[in-house]
């Protein structure tokens, strides 16, 4: 009866396959909510006390980045993955289906574990600077209008919206990028990840001027990476974008000098 059960779950691939993402994205924002309510609860403490910067906190701290970018990115990916797999289906069974989805999932996932990375180098540096509170958020106003209008200008360039093209066109993305194989499905969501890294990683450096903690923040940071790739005027949304990004990162500036 349980290989029954299963031989009809896979013959729904696509369902299961959205069900899926969608427990995986919800858990990653309860991961969110918990963690933000822990450092709300300890900031004081921090304050007082820096936590030491031990291998076992860099690790939690990569373990947190890696959650948080899951859960902001892997929904943007979602109508490319369930368009490979409704092309996997006149050439593979479910049970293939479903295991090349999970490495094209491995592949996206990686670029973005491979930014958290260097979301923590950077953020031990930061920290090192004296430049970031214990919600880190930066303590400096003139490296948040700096980056805010870097993030700003970002928005407007040709390798912005390059990539942009890439996240906003599944059908093209799988006509060019096509590879055979579960080795090919990771190489594909890896490349979409590249795409998707070059779209966004100026955005998700303004998690340190609202708060990488700042659940609000967060999700208004995912709400606007998920329309610039999903909504119909997405592409005219990034050159609004980086306007406002400008004018607020200036106004920003100007009450420092």
């Amino acid at each position: 009866m349980a290989t029954s059960l299963l031989e009809r779950a896979l013959r729904h691939d696509r369902t299961l396959v959205a069900s899926v993402l969608l427990v995986v994205v919800v858990l990653c924002w309860a991961y969110l909510v918990v963690g933000a309510g822990v450092m709300t609860g300890m900031a004081g403490e921090m304050a007082m006390a820096p936590v030491a910067w031990t291998p076992a906190h860099a690790l939690t701290l990569l373990a947190m980045w890696a959650i948080m970018m899951v859960a902001m990115m892997l929904p943007g990916a979602a109508p490319l993955l369930l368009l490979f797999v409704a092309i996997g289906r006149a050439r593979h069974s479910s049970a293939w289906r479903m295991a090349a989805s999970g490495m094209f999932s491995l592949g996206y996932i990686a670029i973005w574990t491979a930014f958290s990375l260097a979301a923590v180098v950077l953020q031990f540096a930061l920290e090192r600077a004296a430049l970031l509170s214990p919600m880190m958020q930066t303590t400096s106003t003139a490296l948040a209008g700096a980056v805010l209008i870097a993030a700003g200008i970002y928005q407007w360039t040709p390798l912005k919206h390059a990539c942009l093209r890439h996240c906003r066109s599944p059908l093209d993305f799988v006509l060019t990028h096509w590879r055979e194989g579960l080795r090919g499905a990771f190489a594909m969501g890896f490349r979409h990840g590249i795409y998707c890294l070059g779209c966004c990683w100026v955005l998700m450096l303004l998690l340190f001027v609202g708060g990488v903690m700042n659940l609000l923040w967060i999700a208004g940071l995912a709400l606007l990476v998920l329309m610039e790739k999903l909504a119909p005027a997405g592409h005219w949304l990034g050159w609004t974008t980086g306007a406002a990004l400008v004018v607020w990162g200036s106004v920003v500036l100007m009450t420092v000098y």
